[in-house]
């Protein structure tokens, strides 16, 4: 179960835009973080670099990458530098996700025999107040499944968790969250002169579920646009 949980996680099953258009990040940043430029590597390992192809894994590090820069306000090179320091103490295969980071909002910090290390800044023993950095947004199973609840319209904690996205269901695409019920299909519907009470009684669902399930896809398309 575990085996067949971990192959849907590490699927290359998104495209570098459509990662971008659900985790509300511009194309270009995703496009940096994950192939570099110049002689900066990667941030993230893809799935599949030819054609550049995300897992969820990968989409949940770049959501962990994007809450670090947004939410926290650590900038991306001190990250860069956290990441290349860790490899010091552990290996992962997906730091940003497998690590308990915590923060100060400036450096990136683990605890380590005892000790807090800082990260960003090559080891050094800092004595200021920490705060938990943890997976905005993600939630695991016992069966060791993520589901990911991305952000609607804006990055805030008040953002209700109405749409997920799970390996597990509806083949990685967005879904209303507790349903296996397509964002895509309910818009398509709603476009098609289909109200949302209609809507929300055929799928048993409430009006709030429905309205969210267009205004994800509404904004996406907007996105891409």
């Amino acid at each position: 179960m575990k085996a067949a949980v971990s192959e849907m996680m590490e699927a290359p099953v998104y495209g570098v835009l459509e990662a971008a258009q659900y985790l509300r990040v511009p194309h270009n940043t995703l496009v940096y973080w994950v192939k570099g430029g110049g002689n900066v590597p990667p941030l993230v390992r893809l799935a599949r670099s030819s054609p550049p192809r995300l897992s969820f894994m990968n989409l949940i590090e770049c959501h962990m990458l994007s809450s670090i820069r947004a939410i926290y306000h650590v900038r991306i090179p001190r990250v860069r530098r956290a990441l290349k320091t860790l490899g010091q103490y552990v290996q992962h295969k997906h730091p940003l996700v497998e690590q308990v980071f915590l923060t100060n909002r400036s450096d990136l910090f683990i605890e380590h025999l005892g000790d807090l290390v800082n990260l960003s800044r090559g080891g050094q023993m800092p004595f200021r107040n920490m705060f938990d950095l943890y997976l905005e947004r993600v939630e695991r199973d016992a069966n060791g499944s993520f589901r990911f609840y991305p952000f609607v319209m804006e990055r805030k904690s008040t953002e209700p968790k109405l749409i997920q996205i799970s390996p597990a269901v509806g083949f990685g695409k967005p879904v209303i969250a507790g349903t296996g019920i397509s964002t895509a299909v309910v818009v398509s519907r709603f476009n098609a002169r289909e109200s949302v009470p209609e809507l929300a009684t055929e799928y048993g669902v409430t009006p709030q579920q429905i309205e969210e399930a267009i205004r994800w896809e509404q904004r996406t398309a907007a996105i891409a646009a």
